[in-house]
């Protein structure tokens, strides 16, 4: 049944249909098999494993931050599951399974995988020769200067999402596997992007200050939200390939087209507040931390005040 279901999932895919699971057990047992998913996951957790024990090895001081590579490694487990679990095998057949799936991608795969610094370990690991001539050339890059701009990466992230919920390109993705592998490429791509500035854990062209991501992260939530109630408050179905996908389960299409709207309007909310209070959070302890490096200068400034004072003093005692 497993081997069945994984088999179909490609042509589920292309075409929106997936068999109704007998029970529950048969849902979650629905995972996809697919080479293209699996191989680039698993290359990406086997180069960072590598290079967190070369960086640790050569710096055992200095090691690449456990958290952080436990933070690339849920990324990808995230991703994994948003693209070969049940939610992969089903998300032609409802909306709001698909719109699970770009969350998943976007709002947690995304800034878990940029939380792990991925660019600072590439650095860390690679040649002098090759930090000098390709990597710090291509980060100081002009192109590399203007995608990475605030402004373009939030355009970009927020562009991207209303385009192809309001185009032919969503339609599209549903019918066609290798427009559907393009599709999600471009939302891991923007939303990379998007969290890049804001994580600032990655050395970049354009620094924020704390209350510029604040700023940033606070405008990104209405936008979600906005695109969110769009999708739940249409009259009509937006999709031609909901409509017309051949189903005897499950809500009827435009019910399903609400509820992806509600999960985009709840989830997407919901993921821009973690991020908010996290970012607030950081910047209380940037600011804790700039104050006890301000007060101890001011405590070695004073030091140094008080025994210039002593040595003053035994001067004029001893003269």
């Amino acid at each position: 049944m497993v081997v069945g279901l994984a088999a179909a999932a490609p042509v589920a895919r292309a075409h929106g249909y997936a068999p109704e699971p007998g029970n529950a057990l048969e849902l979650m047992l629905a995972w996809s098999v697919e080479a293209h998913v699996l191989l680039p996951l698993l290359a990406a957790f086997v180069w960072y494993y590598w290079a967190a024990r070369k960086v640790a090895g050569e710096h055992p001081a200095n090691p690449a931050p456990r958290w952080r590579e436990l933070s690339w490694y849920a990324g990808l487990l995230v991703l994994l599951v948003a693209l070969q679990s049940p939610i992969a095998t089903y998300d032609t057949t409802f909306f709001s399974v698909h719109m699970v799936q770009h969350l998943l991608m976007a709002m947690v795969a995304a800034p878990l995988l940029a939380l792990a610094a991925p660019i600072t370990l590439l650095l860390r690991v690679s040649s002098p020769a090759t930090r000098q001539r390709v990597l710090l050339p291509l980060l100081h890059s002009r192109p590399l200067r203007i995608i990475s701009f605030p402004v373009v990466t939030w355009t970009l992230f927020a562009g991207v999402m209303w385009a192809t919920h309001f185009s032919v390109l969503y339609d599209a993705a549903l019918e066609s596997e290798t427009i559907h592998l393009l599709e999600h490429a471009l939302y891991l791509s923007v939303a990379l992007l998007f969290w890049w500035p804001v994580v600032g854990a990655d050395p970049s062209p354009w620094r924020m200050p704390h209350a510029a991501r604040i700023g940033y992260l606070f405008l990104g939530m209405p936008q979600s939200s906005f695109l969110g109630l769009a999708i739940l408050s249409a009259p009509t179905v937006l999709y031609e390939h909901y409509a017309t996908v051949e189903r005897s389960w499950g809500p009827a299409p435009l019910a399903d087209q609400q509820l992806a709207g509600g999960i985009m309007w709840a989830g997407g909310d919901m993921a821009f507040l973690a991020a908010l209070i996290l970012g607030v959070w950081v910047w209380m302890r940037a600011e804790e931390a700039e104050g006890r490096r301000v007060d101890a200068r001011l405590d070695r400034q004073r030091d140094l005040l008080e025994r210039q004072q002593r040595v003053d003093q035994v001067d004029r005692e001893l003269t």
